[in-house]
């Protein structure tokens, strides 16, 4: 049968890429803190797990949805290499082991960009700890030589789906509160989740590929739009607008950062679609109309 691994399978994106694979014919094996998947402390189980698998994605690390205190930051920053580091040794100890491992990333390794979309050829990167976190990531992936592997790391946008970001936009929008966000004119990069299955299903057919990959859809837009998007597919005609202040103060009771809609998100997935990728939601009216229709 055939087999794929979800390292860190039992988060938001591992828990809507499972039943998608299962549907596909996969045996679906999930590496995870959670009780009853393998653990990662585990070292013997999670190298049969991945003895024969077509695919390894790991999706592991702790949410940066969070107060970027000491304590935080040290598990943000170890969840993700140290989990990393696990699996390429896992990798190497293996004597059939799998032809593609496709590695999270994040969007977020680019600076603050207003002026001009970032690329993968072109695009710049930024400073700060979440850039720190993202640089070692991408280090602690890319240090390994596995000659039977391909490597793939996906810079993935901001996810939308069923649940995740989505939860607290449109609970935003339906208390009035829908409006922009700090200026407003910051860049919303985003990725429906069926896209990004479909882009880990299309780098599998193409043997070709390896290396970085920004995982987003070709049309990002402002903060302004995106909840002016969201309104009008909630039929909701007016959203209080945030300012910087309010979101500063909110942040803190929420125990959240203001980087996660402050920050100016500008990707473009210029290698995916040279390579070939079409989107089925390019859009993000298209998939706000697919997400929120499911809701209802």
């Amino acid at each position: 049968m055939k087999k794929v691994v979800l390292a860190g399978g039992t988060g938001f994106v591992g828990q809507d890429f499972a039943p998608r694979f299962k549907k596909l014919g996969y045996d679906v094996l999930v590496i995870s803190r959670q009780s009853g998947h393998i653990a990662w402390e585990d070292r013997s189980a999670i190298i049969e797990a991945l003895e024969g698998a077509e695919m390894l994605i790991n999706l592991a690390g702790k949410s940066v949805n969070c107060r970027y205190t000491e304590e935080n930051r040290r598990i943000i920053f170890d969840s993700r290499t140290e989990t990393t580091h696990i699996l390429g040794e896992a990798i190497l100890a293996c004597a059939q082991p799998p032809e593609l491992w496709i590695n999270s990333s994040t969007a977020t390794i680019y600076r603050h960009a207003e002026d001009r979309p970032m690329t993968e050829k072109d695009g710049e990167i930024g400073s700060g700890f979440s850039v720190e976190v993202a640089k070692a990531w991408e280090q602690s992936f890319f240090g390994f030589n596995l000659p039977s592997t391909r490597q793939i790391a996906l810079r993935i946008a901001i996810v939308l789906g069923e649940g995740g970001v989505m939860e607290p936009l449109t609970n935003l929008v339906r208390f009035g509160l829908g409006g922009a966000q700090g200026a407003g004119t910051q860049q919303f990069s985003w990725i429906h989740i069926e896209d990004l299955f479909r882009m880990v299903r299309f780098v599998q057919e193409h043997p070709e590929l390896e290396g970085v990959f920004n995982a987003s859809s070709p049309h990002p837009v402002t903060n302004r739009e995106l909840m002016a998007s969201l309104r009008k597919q909630m039929g909701v005609r007016i959203g209080l607008p945030s300012p910087r202040w309010m979101l500063e103060l909110g942040a803190i009771f929420i125990r959240t950062e203001t980087e996660l809609v402050l920050k100016s998100r500008w990707v473009i997935p210029d290698r995916m679609e040279k390579a070939g990728f079409t989107f089925t939601y390019a859009s993000l009216d298209a998939a706000l109309a697919d997400l929120l229709k499911r809701t209802k």
